[in-house]
């Protein structure tokens, strides 16, 4: 199966549509890990390659078809939530302590009962 480029995917405007329409059922831990990378795309620090890494997955995120399709109950995020972890782990060095905090404050903000 051909790997597929979902960074076309990407936008900043269908980022934020797909987590207020998803952002509840996909659950904290996935939009954590969208608002980190979120934060270290926008940071001029974070080196270009990195940010191609970041779009890529954030628009599999995005992305309306994907390995598990979203609607699947319980299961349908799990693939959205791996592709975040790789893309996490591969730009970590470039993750810095103010992008994490920057994602818990929204995340407190939007997750208010945790």
């Amino acid at each position: 199966m051909k790997e597929q480029d979902h960074s076309k995917e990407y936008s900043e405007e269908s980022l934020w549509a797909k987590i207020k329409e998803f952002g509840r059922v996909a659950g904290k831990e996935l939009i954590e890990k969208v608002l980190i990378l979120w934060h270290a795309l926008k940071d001029k620090d974070t080196p270009v390659w990195a940010k191609g890494t970041i779009v890529a997955a954030l628009g599999y995120f995005i992305a309306p078809l994907d390995a598990i399709p979203d609607l699947v109950p319980a299961a349908g995020y799990s693939d959205d939530l791996g592709a975040l972890a790789l893309a996490l782990a591969a730009v970590a060095a470039h993750v810095k302590d103010s992008h994490k905090e920057k994602a818990r404050e929204m995340l407190k903000r939007w997750f208010p009962e945790d």
